[in-house]
């Protein structure tokens, strides 16, 4: 059986712009084109096109899909490969949406019960979030920056919702560690604080390891306001201190 670019369309809720698109860079080719000049579509065509859409939902870019689908040699296997990246995302994903709603709880029964508003737990705010997922920088300081990121989801993606959920506590504690410093005016460039570097250079080291001018490039991050907010909720300022220690690092350790 054979669908037109309208049909797949419908169904898949893939524009026909976006599917003539697929067809022009070679991400998805139609089974054959009829004498009136339509697309035609086939089975083989809507399972390429699924799988597509999996990658997508992943935040892989379309260059990574393609190689992937062309390297596949059993379609089978890739549809479990493709199952159990998106079940270890759902269970990510739930567990974000369960930090979610503890905090709406807690706020809520604060509010009705007329209390200051405190979370009695911090670290809990963070539960479930992905600690590798950094902003944008430019990508004259970091070239390989796509590659990175596209490595580094694969990384977290590999790991269970009971490591991530480990990950993420370790990463707050480390947080929370860097605000006691930074209250207590340690310097930067003390022992303390640079263990605490090092240990997060460390993890980073799982899926990429990134030259003096990365890691100062991932440094600067935290002066956009989007990434430096989740370090100024535990303490105003942990961001910049936080981006300053990881420059001293970069001149200590990587040069």
């Amino acid at each position: 059986m054979a669908w037109s670019v309208a049909e797949i369309a419908r169904m898949s809720g893939v524009t026909p712009r976006t599917l003539r698109y697929y067809d022009e860079i070679g991400l998805l080719s139609p089974a054959g084109i009829r004498s009136n000049g339509y697309r035609v579509y086939e089975q083989e065509q809507l399972l390429r096109l699924q799988q597509i859409l999996v990658l997508r939902e992943l935040d892989m870019p379309l260059d990574a899909i393609a190689a992937i689908l062309d390297g596949q040699t059993d379609h089978l296997q890739a549809l479990r490969d493709h199952h159990a990246r998106v079940t270890r995302k759902r269970d990510r994903l739930a567990l974000v949406a369960r930090t979610l709603a503890h905090t709406i709880e807690e706020l809520q029964s604060q509010e009705e019960s007329g209390a200051v508003t405190e979370i009695n737990r911090p670290e809990n705010l963070f539960e479930g979030f992905d600690p590798n997922r950094y902003e944008a920088v430019r990508s004259d300081d970091w070239p390989d920056q796509e590659q990175v990121q596209q490595r580094s989801q694969q990384f977290i993606e590999s790991l269970s919702a009971e490591e991530i959920e480990r990950m993420q506590r370790e990463t707050t504690a480390a947080m929370i560690r860097m605000a006691e410093f930074m209250a207590s005016k340690t310097a930067v460039s003390a022992p303390s604080v640079q263990a605490e570097i090092e240990t997060a250079y460390q993890l980073m080291r799982a899926s990429w390891e990134p030259d003096v001018r990365a890691f100062k490039a991932l440094a600067r991050t935290y002066d956009d306001p989007a990434h430096a907010e989740n370090f100024d909720r535990i303490a105003a300022g942990l961001a910049t201190y936080y981006r300053d220690a990881m420059m001293v690092f970069a001149d200590t350790r990587l040069t």
